[in-house]
């Protein structure tokens, strides 16, 4: 493995595992301080586990014979001295396949039977089916076993041309992509729908996740592998072959699944295309220079097909990386441009990914150095408010101590009034959150495709499809317009009320802005752009078919689904978050009050008391200064650990990898 990409990958998994640990020790020492009140230790608790749960996933993609499981095996198995996943000639990999590691998990190879796709139950959902799936142990000493085992992804089994139908792999409207009909009458499918491959590897181990996918047929027939799966991977690997270039059906899986969308940000672009087999230019009659300059011609060629710059084109084979990763052989590594690819996959995903959760966690960071500052503030004032009480003390009669008492008292049952003026405002939030519910409720993306489910599972033509699409992602899209109405309203009500709090009673209370929950929309209708082609008129034929088309609609919904919940999670952790100062300083100031008529019944009761308690007080003040440079220190350590040395990644290479003698 190169350089750049272990170290890359394990720096950031080190990065997430001593960040997590650095927020949970600040969340613990902000309560035990009392500067951190429960939901914003729950949010520092929310931001550790995500960084721990945080995965990396790299698709590779590829129709058959293009390499695709030679090049992971060339990456992430070349130490066992052998294949483990299958690569042999012909179509190996007959399922979607996950590599991942779940220490809770021994490692097995889970298989999910393709009969599932007879039910309507999203593929996401099936994970949690755990009876579902077929688990088969791998023992990772053993290569031999573990290859053995792994060979099943690729088993098939012989159904009728009817079973073939319904489950997606059979067309009688394109018979040229239709399996072939044996002697028997039955034809040949996979036996799988999903795999999932559980193993302690070491890139695996700090949360990097390998999708090895099918062919064009095979994806097809999978809407939820294209609008999830791959639609969330963090970069696609595709594979072409240098032979062949760029063919048909090589063209037909880039535009159908792909390529950049209208809309897309070009600089967010993850897609890496891999020249893949350049060594069979390699024939020992064309000199080094011909073999490269062919390469370089062939790199432009397929770049200027795909539409992409010839940098995001990397020639290299696979098969002899692996060879020379196994016999260690440094030259013929460096000829197999392998480490360019890893280099490149360094920085278009794990420097990018840490950049994301550095920000997630400056962002957190920021909110606690705030409401911490803010706090000891708060005490700072309330212990000056009382040393004032009692500078004016001195030398006083015991008369004037108790009418301090009394007023006093006034003023705590005064402040103790205007927690009906914090009920309601609890009860007018609580109304507000419901309507954002409303909007953003688990139940309504399936409400809101219910129209286009029905339509779609229809036997026949849909010809009202694309209207119905539109509509259902339009109405998606318009609820989270109105959520966000929702949320402006509630920050104008939350704001008003702070600002009378803050005038009548010297509250310090601060409303962040709220979360722009109306990107939300705009993602909604990316998704909508990027999924547009299933229901045009070149799928008409794929889209007559109800099975198909009915788990079109549920990974479609699915999809929104999760962009909803999202938006409302971060909606319902603002107003949490938001709300929670009053309380805090509703109970602040509760205990200055106990604590000022303390002070004064200890004076009224000893001659020394007045003293005592002031140099109590600026024993607290000198505290609170120590907590302030406490509270800088933890948190700019943060600073330290995002700070990490990147290790130089290979800039994308400019001239194919020389041959090798």
């Amino acid at each position: 493995m190169s350089t750049s990409f272990t170290d890359q990958l394990d720096r950031h998994g080190a990065w997430r595992v001593d960040t997590a640990a650095q927020l949970r020790s600040l969340a613990a020492w902000l309560v035990a301080q009392d500067l951190a009140d429960a939901p914003l230790a729950s949010r520092l608790e929310q931001v550790a586990e995500g960084l721990l749960r945080d995965r990396v996933m790299v698709a590779f993609v590829a129709e058959f014979s293009r390499g695709k499981s030679e090049l992971i095996n060339a990456i992430f198995f070349a130490q066992h001295g052998r294949r483990i996943v299958p690569a042999s000639a012909g179509r190996t990999t007959m399922c979607p396949t996950e590599l991942a590691f779940d220490p809770g998990i021994p490692p097995c190879l889970q298989l999910l039977p393709i009969e599932t796709r007879l039910e309507a139950r999203p593929l996401g959902a099936w994970r949690m089916v755990h009876d579902a799936w077929t688990r088969l142990p791998l023992d990772l000493h053993d290569p031999v076993q573990m290859a053995k085992s792994l060979e099943t992804v690729a088993q098939v089994r012989r159904v009728t041309p009817e079973t073939a139908r319904s489950l997606g792999f059979w067309d009688d409207e394109t018979p040229e992509d239709n399996p072939l009909i044996g002697p028997d009458g039955l034809v040949e499918v996979p036996m799988w729908r999903h795999a999932l491959v559980n193993i302690d590897h070491p890139l695996l181990r700090q949360g990097l996740v390998v999708l090895d996918t099918p062919g064009l047929n095979a994806i097809g027939a999978e809407p939820e592998l294209t609008v999830q799966l791959l639609a969330e991977a963090h970069a696609t690997v595709f594979l072409l072959a240098a032979d062949a270039g760029v063919t048909r059906s090589d063209m037909g899986l880039w535009r159908e699944y792909l390529a950049p969308r209208e809309g897309e940000d070009p600089r967010a672009d993850s897609r890496i295309v891999v020249l893949n087999k350049i060594d069979a230019l390699w024939d020992g009659i064309s000199s080094a220079q011909e073999v490269q300059a062919q390469t370089e011609r062939q790199r432009a060629v397929c770049a200027g097909m795909l539409g992409l710059v010839a940098a995001r084109v990397i020639p290299l084979s696979a098969q002899r990386g692996l060879v020379a990763r196994i016999n260690q052989d440094a030259a013929l590594l460096q000829a197999s441009g392998l480490p360019l690819l890893e280099s490149v996959l360094a920085e278009s995903i794990v420097e990018r990914r840490r950049t994301i959760l550095h920000g997630t966690v400056a962002s957190a960071l920021g909110r606690v150095r705030h409401d911490a500052a803010r706090r000891i503030a708060m005490r700072r004032r309330d212990i000056d408010e009382q040393m004032l009480e009692l500078r004016s003390l001195r030398g006083k009669n015991s008369g004037v101590i108790a009418g301090m008492r009394a007023r006093v008292e006034m003023e705590q049952q005064e402040f103790d009034a205007s927690e009906k003026r914090v009920q309601a405002l609890h009860a007018v939030r609580h109304r507000l959150q419901r309507d954002l519910r409303q909007c953003l409720g688990h139940d309504v993306p399936l409400a809101e495709f219910a129209e286009l489910q029905d339509l779609l599972t229809q036997p026949g033509f849909k010809l009202g499809a694309r209207r119905a699409y539109d509509q259902a992602f339009g109405r998606s899209a318009e609820r989270i317009v109105r959520a966000s109405r929702a949320l402006d309203e509630i920050h104008a009500m939350l704001e008003a009320c702070f600002r009378q709090l803050n005038t009548e009673f010297g509250f310090s209370l601060q409303l962040p802005p709220p979360p722009n929950i109306a990107t939300r929309a705009e993602q909604v209708t990316q998704i909508a752009r990027s999924h547009a082609q299933y229901v045009g008129v070149a799928n008409a034929i794929r889209l007559s078919q109800p099975s198909f088309a009915g788990r079109l609609a549920r990974a479609l919904a699915s999809r929104v689904q999760a962009i909803l919940a999202e938006a409302q999670q971060e909606a319902e952790s603002w107003v949490r978050s938001s709300v929670a100062p009053v309380d805090l300083q509703l109970r602040e100031r509760r205990h200055a009050f106990v604590r000022r008529i303390d002070a004064i019944d200890r004076i009224r009761g000893a001659a020394s008391g007045l003293g005592d308690r002031m140099e109590e007080l600026e024993a607290q003040i000198t505290g609170l200064d120590a907590l302030e440079v406490e509270l800088r220190e933890r948190t700019d350590a943060f600073q330290d650990t995002a700070d990490i040395p990147v290790v130089p990644t290979a800039a994308a290479p400019t001239a194919a990898p020389a041959v090798p003698a």
